[in-house]
């Protein structure tokens, strides 16, 4: 593939996944919560390689030709966001202690928080219009490479800048908590609530173009 289409693909797939949206909220409350933020993070990466392989085998394109599917994952999206908000907000968490969880109780909770971590994901209508709409735009049908393989090349690039961002949003939460504990309630309670408000405006969103159209 031509370098300076990667590059091109790069620069605005991370400057996406710089923009706050459901997951920085999601990746911020595990910050908060979690003793580590692996399992939130690694169900992030896993919801979006599977957009990227439904997007490689062709599902993409099928999604993009009928407009209520889009319309009906952003609206699962926001009801998913609000259930996670207000479990936050209901449960504020408190500061973990030093022991850790039992072998079956933490694996369960990793389970638990990749799942949650690839919900949050693979319904992020963010996700969902740079792997759907954007991505074949950076494709090359005289290339070498089949289309399949451009384009799960270009959505290997995007996952990857999501690990690193999200890396840095989670672990950047932990570091505030570490100086400032007292902080923990309060970052939590707006993470919390900015998953509210992010389904709320989705649902907006969607409200108008769903008017217009």
């Amino acid at each position: 593939m031509d370098p300076q289409l990667l590059f091109a693909c790069w620069a605005m797939m991370t400057l996406m996944v710089l923009l706050p949206g459901p997951d920085w909220a999601y990746l911020i409350a595990a910050g908060t919560t979690e003793r580590a933020i692996l399992p939130s993070l690694a169900g992030i990466l896993v919801g979006y390689l599977a957009v990227v392989a439904a997007v490689a085998v062709g599902v993409g394109a099928a999604v993009a030709a009928l407009p209520w599917v889009l319309v009906v994952l952003t609206l699962s999206a926001a009801a998913y966001l609000t259930y996670l908000g207000v479990q936050v907000l209901r449960k504020p968490p408190v500061v973990a202690v030093a022991a850790d969880a039992g072998g079956h109780g933490a694996s369960v909770r990793f389970w638990m928080r990749l799942a949650q971590g690839a919900g949050v994901s693979g319904l992020n209508p963010k996700g969902l219009l740079v792997l759907v709409v954007l991505l074949p735009q950076f494709t090359d049908a005289s290339g070498a490479w089949p289309m399949p393989v451009q384009l799960a090349v270009l959505g290997l690039i995007f996952v990857a800048s999501c690990a690193l961002v999200y890396s840095l949003v989670g672990l950047g939460a932990r570091t505030v908590l570490r100086v400032r504990p007292s902080a923990m309630r309060i970052v939590s309670r707006v993470s919390g609530a900015a998953m509210i408000v992010l389904a709320g405006a989705l649902v907006i969103e969607q409200v108008s173009h769903l008017a217009t159209t």
